[in-house]
């Protein structure tokens, strides 16, 4: 087994980001079609259309260090999916379920935020200038869809889940 260092650190990471955004995607399709909010599900949407773009994105990293494009289980994702798996059955019926989904899907994009934050660090610790730079433009992609969840939260869905709760 090879010493761990940090090119092997950056692969093993770019592998459980592709994972990640492939079960994002797969979390995003589910949670556009249950959310009640017009708003909402147009976020759910465009995110997953940026999350499609986004996977290209990764591909092309891979290529910047010459290794095949595949991804690595990420325990941190499956949790996180599985919670918003829960959120649908739990609450399908209930007013509160887009602040739920919302809840479940602010959660992924700050794993992802955090993810490729890391990441872009090491691109440039690595020295690979075109690994950081799409690396950055997919962190500035999930940190703008974090912040239109949050002005959806406050502004409208938990408000909604609130009073017709009471």
């Amino acid at each position: 087994m090879p010493a761990a260092n940090l090119e092997k650190f950056f692969h093993d990471g770019l592998r459980d980001a592709l994972y990640a955004e492939k079960k994002a995607l797969q979390a995003l399709k589910k949670q556009a079609r249950a959310a009640r909010s017009p708003e909402l599900k147009q976020a759910f949407e465009t995110h997953r259309d940026e999350t499609e773009g986004q996977i290209e994105r990764l591909q092309q990293v891979f290529e910047t260090i010459g290794k095949r494009a595949s991804g690595k289980t990420c325990a941190a994702l499956d949790g996180l999916a599985e919670e918003g798996e829960e959120i649908l059955e739990e609450y399908k019926d209930s007013p509160a379920l887009d602040a739920g989904l919302l809840g479940a899907a602010q959660a992924i994009e700050h794993y992802e935020i955090a993810r490729y934050g890391t990441l872009a660090a090491w691109a440039k610790q690595l020295g690979n200038a075109e690994a950081e730079r799409l690396l950055r433009e997919t962190l500035a992609e999930e940190e703008k869809t974090d912040q239109l969840l949050t002005e959806l939260a406050e502004s409208t869905i938990n408000a909604a889940a609130q009073q017709q709760a009471a």
